[in-house]
This record gives C-alpha cells, sequence and structure tokens, in this order.
C-alpha cells in the first residue's frame, strides 16, 4: 500500500504534463524511455551483458526527431513517415550490430540486449505519443489517459482484488503474489474505467470501443507487468532502479504502461482508420 501510495506521488507530476497535452507529453515520453532503458541495461549488467545506453540514446533520439520532423514542419509528405520510421527500425538494429564490432570486448548477448531496450522500451511507450497526436483531436480528450486508466487502474484493483478475494495463483513461478481473482478483478476495473471516461469526456455512442480497449488494455497492463517480472528474475534484482529508495525507479513504475500504450493505440487506429 505505502508503495502505491509513494508511486502516485512520483506518477503525479507526468498526470499534470498529460494535461497540458501535445508536445508535453512527447517530452514526458521521450524522458521516461530514456531514463528507463538507461534502468533496464544497468539490469543486464548483474547477468554480465553490457549493452550500449549511447546506442539507445541516440536511436531513441532518433525516433523522436522523426516524430517532430514530420509532425511539425511539414517538410514530408504523410505517405513517407511509415518509411522513415522503418528506416529507423533499420538504423536501429544496424547500430545494435555495429556494436558487437568490438569482437574481442563484446559478446553477442551485448548486441540483442541493446536491440531488445530500443524495442522495449523506446518504441513501445513512443505509442503514447503517436496515440496523443493521432487522436486527440479526433475524440476529444487525451487517449494517454486510457492508456494510464488501464495501467494503473490494472494495477490496484488488481492488487485490492488479489488481496480481498485471491485463492488462485497466476502465474507463482514468475509473480507469486498475483492471482488469478486479482487479475479479473484488474481487468474489470479498467473497462469500466476507460468506459466512464469516454461517456464523459469522448463521443459516448462509441461506448463499446471504449469497454474493448479498456478490457484488452487491462490484459495486455499485466502482460507487461509479469514481463517485467521475468527481466528481473533473471537479472537477479529486485528494483530496476532507485529513483524513489526502496521503491523501484521508472521501469517499476512504467513497466505496464510499455504494454498498454501500443494495444490502445492499435484498437483505435483499428476503429477510427477512415478518419485518421
Amino acid at each position: 500500500m505505502k508503495t502505491r501510495i509513494i508511486s502516485g506521488c512520483v506518477i503525479a507530476p507526468f498526470l499534470i504534463l498529460v494535461l497540458l497535452g501535445g508536445p508535453f507529453i512527447t517530452a514526458a515520453v521521450f524522458a521516461i524511455s530514456i531514463m528507463g532503458v538507461y534502468e533496464f541495461f544497468r539490469g543486464f549488467r548483474n547477468m554480465n551483458v553490457f549493452p550500449s545506453f549511447p546506442a539507445a540514446a541516440v536511436s531513441i533520439t532518433g525516433l523522436y526527431g522523426i516524430h517532430l520532423l514530420t509532425q511539425y514542419t511539414g517538410l514530408f509528405p504523410d505517405g513517407m513517415t511509415m518509411y522513415l520510421y522503418l528506416m529507423w527500425l533499420f538504423l536501429s538494429v544496424l547500430i545494435s550490430l555495429l556494436y558487437l564490432f568490438r569482437i574481442q570486448t563484446r559478446s553477442l548477448e551485448d548486441g540483442m540486449a541493446t536491440i531488445t531496450g530500443i524495442v522495449y522500451v523506446g518504441y513501445f511507450a513512443f505509442h503514447a505519443v503517436l496515440a496523443e497526436d493521432t487522436f486527440s483531436g479526433i475524440l476529444g480528450a487525451s487517449p494517454v489517459w486510457m492508456i494510464l486508466l488501464s495501467a494503473f487502474g490494472t494495477d490496484i484493483f488488481a492488487y485490492f482484488g488479489g488481496y480481498f478475494l485471491g485463492r488462485h495463483k497466476l502465474c507463482p513461478s514468475i509473480s507469486p503474489k498475483k492471482t488469478i481473482e486479482g487479475s479479473l478483478c484488474g481487468m474489470l476495473a479498467s473497462m469500466i474505467l476507460c468506459t466512464l471516461f469516454g461517456a464523459l469526456f469522448m463521443d459516448s455512442g462509441k461506448l463499446l470501443i471504449y469497454a474493448m480497449t479498456g478490457l484488452a488494455g487491462g490484459i495486455f497492463s499485466q502482460f507487461g507487468d509479469l514481463t517485467a517480472s521475468v527481466f528481473k528474475r533473471k537479472m537477479g534484482i529486485k528494483d530496476y532502479g532507485n529513483l524513489i529508495p526502496g521503491h523501484g525507479g521508472i521501469m517499476d513504475r512504467f513497466d505496464s504502461v510499455l504494454f498498454t500504450s501500443p494495444m490502445v493505440f492499435y484498437i483505435l487506429v483499428m476503429f477510427h482508420a477512415s478518419s485518421i
């Protein structure tokens, strides 16, 4: 309980930036990505794996550079945006592999971990920016709220659901305290929260879409949390960072958001493709 209260205090400044919207969200997600990939790579050191943080930082910065150029300058036609992102992916993999050219001091795991960090942290989180810039005008409110409601709503209600109702273990080998009952409570809460948000601040005629978004977000939020637990167990660490002494770092607070952001974005794309 204490951990979740302190986590809320850390997340509060980020929520202010979400209220401001637009470029403030872009700046916040960029900062979270850079700090998150640093923490993620630091965890690999316990396994004697040494990914390249400079390569990841350059790659993530390039991703946001492409986004800013295409979103705000008008230098590139809309049809070229996809190819610029594909070029970014190619170059990101390339620099991760070039990192291995110091063959005497680098292992294959160093390069693979670099690629994983860029995609898992940088690219997954970037979907929150894509959701904001693509759909905030269409929906009438920032879709980032739905991402956050799914991620944090699932976490909070899964915790309380498991605490009061939990009887059956969900994934005991990964996270012994999680229960099936808690998981179901988290998914239900995410669905309700997203539906209510959509009814109050978006088009009230699309409640089914918001409910489906919340349900899928609740499921993938837990996938994100469990995936982070797998990484930490393999790395032999309790927390990714020490931003809050005794309570973890950026990755510990936003691990579920990494999976929820793409899921919410792609669901919105499927249902609003004709409006984009």
